[in-house]
């Protein structure tokens, strides 16, 4: 047999590339992976600063699809990929002063629970009235995220996103977790719409009850909201207090806000004396009482004379009561204190910060993490104790609860304030070391939903900004900049009274982490009766 040489060239080829038609399905493929982060990033987009919250809806819509149908392998990557695209921008400001791997490191674990609720909701994606399950199945990896690991992380909870939303009233009937699971029934009750009204149009067949079941998942969140606004009320029970929030500002940006001795304290009291000469000229009003930041008095009061002398000074100069955010060791402890100093008496009462953040105020796995790489142990050089009481100071016959900083994310921590008799909240933060970042924005929002929901005037003072004065419907009246000295002096309402959502407390959540469970089971009998069907 004589080989040509033509034939010998043409065996000795590659292989022709691929057509455009075959790669044409590859790339179909990853049309849901795509789908995910983006509909994760356009999530990102409806939170704070922003005042995008109605992009939540399409956000979920998408996700939604994406899931809908899938097996739990897909559901499971593809909601990493959407825990990816929402949380990696919104945590950004966790790596400002610490370098990008501590901020990695968070989203990473924190996109795993996302990535379970993803599996959830691809397996409930099949049930009839699937919407409803999807949404619970939501809430109940909030709820999981809320809690563990390290006693959890529950920023991003979907509620904290809704601060300028027309469903704000529902937190007042069953706080975040009602919150949440409407704005994402609503989102998910979206596409069902769309994707009902598709088939019916290529199929011109009605599935009527499923389509009533879109509709209402659309209709009844909004009308539900609409129904809970008579729970909102800036109405004063209990009278009125005449409050005074001071802003200091820091000597500098960054983890080193504190490095110069006493600074941070002579701020503050600087800008409190400030306001004593404005009070005395007749320019704004006398306060009832002083709210200082967390970490306003950068030397202990307690261990330094001097640092005493420099809050007695500005208390006797403003002549009420302030509350002092201090670092305080204690019986060998060290606590994020707050302290109520009165003019003539100095400290009289204390508030220790129950929910201290890991990595910031105290170092998990301390003796692991420092075998791996000691200088990790000197970012956290001793760890914070925890209070374990409530905080509500009685200012002259107003009780003032207190959330300082982190624990205004976490529900309970702000909700026995109220029910230990709070008629106002503050919630004294530092934000100084996350430089200009949205931290402070994201926070905001935070003490915004928590106003409506136990319905309190809400006091936000912070080291560096932006502090705030919010009403019990969430509206800010009055805020500063960010890294400016200012104060606010404000007329608010005390009120006694409890919404629905206090009184409540944890049982919406539970019932909505149960109709997640349920739904759940329930598509894993259906899962197992398909398979025996088909002879599995």
């Amino acid at each position: 047999m004589t080989v040509t040489a033509t034939s010998v060239g043409q065996s000795d080829q590659l292989e022709p590339p691929i057509a455009p038609a075959a790669r044409g399905p590859r790339l179909v493929r990853l049309v849901p992976a795509i789908a995910a982060v983006l509909s994760g990033v356009l999530l990102y987009v409806s939170f704070p600063p922003r005042t995008l919250w109605w992009l939540a809806l399409p956000a979920f819509a998408v996700f939604g699809w994406v899931l809908r149908g899938r097996s739990w392998k897909a559901g499971l990557g593809l909601g990493y990929l959407f825990g990816l695209g929402f949380l990696l921008p919104l945590l950004v400001w966790t790596g400002v002063e610490v370098g990008p791997g501590p901020w990695i490191a968070l989203v990473v674990i924190e996109a795993v629970f996302v990535a379970l609720v993803g599996v959830g909701v691809a397996a409930v994606s099949r049930l009839p009235a699937w919407p409803v399950w999807a949404a619970a199945v939501w809430i109940a990896g909030e709820a999981a995220r809320a809690r563990v690991p390290f006693r959890g992380f529950p920023w991003g909870k979907i509620a904290f996103g809704q601060a300028d939303g027309v469903f704000l009233p529902l937190a007042a009937v069953g706080g975040t977790p009602v919150l949440g699971f409407a704005v994402v029934l609503c989102g998910f009750g979206l596409y069902e719409v769309v994707r009902l009204a598709v088939e019916t149009r290529r199929t011109r067949a009605v599935r009527r009850s499923a389509a009533a079941v879109a509709l209402l998942s659309v209709a009844v969140p909004v009308v539900a909201a609409v129904a809970a606004r008579p729970l909102v009320s800036v109405k004063a029970e209990d009278g009125t207090a005449t409050v005074a929030v001071i802003q200091g500002n820091v000597p500098r940006l960054g983890l080193e806000f504190n490095a110069q001795r006493r600074a941070v304290l002579d701020y503050h009291a600087r800008e409190t004396e400030r306001l004593a000469a404005e009070v005395k000229a007749g320019k704004v009003p006398q306060p009832d009482f002083v709210l200082w930041p967390e970490n306003s008095s950068d030397v202990d009061p307690f261990a330094n004379a001097d640092a005493a002398a420099v809050i007695d000074e500005a208390a006797r100069a403003i002549g009420v009561p302030i509350s002092v955010g201090g670092v305080v060791e204690r019986d060998g402890k060290l606590l994020n204190e707050q302290i109520l100093w009165d003019p003539d008496k100095g400290a009289v009462d204390t508030y220790d910060k129950r929910q201290v953040q890991p990595f910031g105020e105290y170092l998990p796995m301390r003796s692991l993490l420092g075998a791996i790489n000691k200088d990790w142990t000197t970012m956290v050089r001793q760890d914070f104790s925890r209070g374990s009481k409530p905080g509500v100071f009685d200012i002259d016959g107003s009780k003032v609860g207190l959330a300082t900083c982190y624990e205004a994310a976490f529900d309970w921590a702000v909700r026995d304030t109220v029910t230990h008799g709070a008629q106002i909240i503050s919630v004294p933060s530092n934000n100084a070391t996350f430089d200009r970042s949205e931290m402070t924005y994201q926070q905001l929002a935070m003490s915004r939903v928590r106003a409506v929901e136990h319905s309190r005037t809400v006091t936000v003072p912070v080291t560096s900004g932006v502090s705030a004065i919010i009403m019990p419907d969430g509206k800010i009246t009055q805020k500063t900049g960010m890294f400016v000295a200012d104060s606010l002096v404000q007329k608010v309402p005390l009120r006694s009274s409890e919404t629905p959502a206090t009184r409540l407390g944890i049982l919406p959540e539970i019932a909505l982490v149960l109709v997640a469970v349920g739904g759940l089971g329930w598509a894993g009998a259906a899962g197992v009766r398909g398979r025996r069907a088909d002879g599995v």
